[in-house]
């Protein structure tokens, strides 16, 4: 079965410079860091897990400008570039994936578990659809709180629509009326079958409008679309409209995980969609307005390799975590059931 691709985006971008340029450079940032992880995981210096946002840049980027800065951001096990780009340094996340102490979990957590509270980010998350049930959580804690104007994203794959938290998390969202923007990265495999093999309602968002949700259904290769519709719906979020469902219609270049031998689409397929790659597409998009010269764009790289080189060498210089903290934080502070 096979994805279509969709036309590419046209138009002028509809930005200051300053804007178009930085959603290139997080875009840009995003792709030299997982394309090094891959390398990096291929020399066994990354192990276990490893889910790779090459192609779905757009979605991250045009999506977390959008946000706030005191907003909470809940994320899957493909979070590498959710988290950069919501501030956490690139030498935690790269030490993180080595497992050394110096990551933002001390190296406990791995690429799947990123975790920062500082920006707000909680989580990463490992289980599919587990995010859903800790932003309702966490809208439902700022609203008892008064935390009025604080919005929680929560991004998933198309495939946790088909699990049970989906449909309790959206439903309790809808009902309480909480502030919770639902961001639907829909790469159209999950794991490794097709959305139309997997749901009997493929319309994704006729399946989140059931709860009573607004929905939108955007380009999620491009990034102009999902800054916009990302903005639009935090906006209406914020001021109280109830939660939101945001379709982002993407496409992942590489395989479901390192794991995976990618049996279930075509390479031709694959070769279709990178025609539509959303850092090559803006680029050319930039250049055709004069927002961006080729020399500009080559700066834009430079500073993205030099970050992940740093990065690297970080991670690189880190240590591992002592034996002996091995029973660390499996007990309460001040005591209580299982204290020591």
């Amino acid at each position: 079965m096979s994805a279509p691709v969709p036309p590419p985006p046209a138009g002028p971008v509809p930005y200051e410079p300053a804007l178009a340029l930085a959603l290139l450079a997080d875009m840009v940032r995003i792709r030299r860091m997982e394309e090094k992880s891959a390398e990096l995981y291929g020399q066994g210096k990354i192990r276990g897990f490893l889910h790779l946002y090459v192609g779905e840049e757009a979605v991250a980027a045009g999506a977390l400008r959008a946000l706030s800065a005191q907003d909470n951001v809940v994320a899957t096990y493909r979070e590498h570039g959710h988290a950069l780009l919501r501030g956490m340094p690139m030498n935690a996340i790269m030490a993180e994936m080595y497992g050394k102490q110096e990551g933002c979990s001390r190296g406990r957590g791995g690429s799947m578990h990123l975790f920062d509270a500082a920006t707000r980010l909680f989580g990463g998350n490992a289980i599919v659809g587990g995010g859903l049930p800790i932003a309702v959580g966490l809208a439902l804690a700022d609203r008892m709180q008064g935390h009025g104007e604080r919005v929680t994203a929560c991004f998933f794959g198309e495939g946790a629509m088909a699990e049970g938290a989906f449909h309790e998390s959206v439903n309790l969202a809808a009902l309480w009326r909480l502030p919770v923007l639902f961001c639907c990265e829909n790469n159209l495999y999950a794991m490794g079958t097709a959305l139309e093999r997997s749901e009997s309602q493929p319309d994704l968002c006729a399946k989140a409008g059931a709860y009573g949700l607004r929905t939108a259904r955007v380009d999620g290769m491009d990034v102009v679309a999902t800054h916009e519709a990302a903005r639009l719906a935090r906006e209406q979020v914020a001021r109280g409209d109830g939660p939101w469902f945001v379709e982002f219609q993407t496409y992942r270049f590489r395989a479901h995980s390192m794991f995976d031998p990618e049996l279930y689409r075509d390479k031709d397929e694959v070769a279709q969609w990178k025609t539509r790659g959303p850092i090559h597409t803006f680029t050319a998009r930039l250049k055709a307005q004069g927002l961006l010269t080729e020399e500009q764009y080559l700066m834009i790289e430079r500073a993205a390799d030099e970050e992940v080189a740093r990065a690297v060498a970080f991670a690189e210089a880190g240590t591992w975590e002592p034996v002996e903290h091995l029973y660390r934080d499996l007990r309460t502070r001040n005591g209580g059931p299982g204290a020591a």
